[in-house]
């Protein structure tokens, strides 16, 4: 589903910072290679994911969910000095395409990737984290919020992305659908948890933006 009019989409990304030359080769990769390219953050969201980092310059990022490698590029954009990104994925056939593009873009050295399944491997980082984004199993988030709030900065953000799962999270839902089911939990539970202050944008298939207060 798409949320804007394309002309209106195209006209946002016209007039925001263009995407750097790995960047815009690993989108032309990703698209070219891998199933379901329209998992990749892209242009608009990507800049947006930047701008925050940016903002926080974060001394540890974690990001639940790799890919191809394209939004932890764009985070790690914004690190502190000496800053490190952890990124967790359980495909770890996307690696190499992932580090190569990391390799390119100068950040390779700043990211640590974490192959296995993402419950488990955020249970033995010793860490305290100022920016967390989960683009990972939807049926998961929910635990995956429990997960991290424990570990978050004061000041930090959580960006969960596809919270509006193409237009399902407003239509009636499947009793097999979990996914979904998932995803209504989880922005209930954010909205009524008093740690947080959050807004849910509907920038591509939706990002709910947590501030942990």
């Amino acid at each position: 589903m798409d949320f804007i009019d394309p002309k209106i989409e195209k006209y946002a990304e016209d007039n925001t910072s263009p995407e750097s030359e790995v960047l815009a080769k690993l989108n032309r990769e990703t698209h070219l290679k891998v199933l379901k390219p329209r998992m990749l953050s892209g242009h608009l969201q990507g800049r947006l994911l930047s701008l925050f980092s940016k903002l926080l310059s974060p001394k540890r990022i974690l990001e639940i969910g790799t890919y191809t490698g394209y939004s932890a590029i764009c985070m790690a954009e914004g690190l502190a000095e000496n800053g490190v990104l952890h990124t967790i994925d359980v495909n770890e056939e996307i690696e190499s395409i992932a580090r190569k593009h990391w390799e390119e873009a100068g950040v390779s050295d700043r990211i640590v990737f974490h192959c296995g399944v993402a419950k488990e491997v955020i249970a033995q980082l010793n860490e305290k984290f100022d920016l967390v984004f989960i683009d990972a199993d939807k049926s998961a988030y929910p635990d995956y919020f429990d997960q991290v709030i424990e570990l978050m900065n004061p000041g930090g953000l959580i960006i969960a992305d596809n919270v509006l799962w193409s237009g399902k999270v407003v239509e009636p839902v499947k009793d097999n659908d979990k996914d979904t089911k998932a995803l209504l939990y989880y922005a209930e539970k954010v909205q009524n948890d008093p740690r947080v202050e959050n807004i849910l944008l509907p920038i591509r298939d939706g990002l709910y933006v947590s501030k942990v207060l």
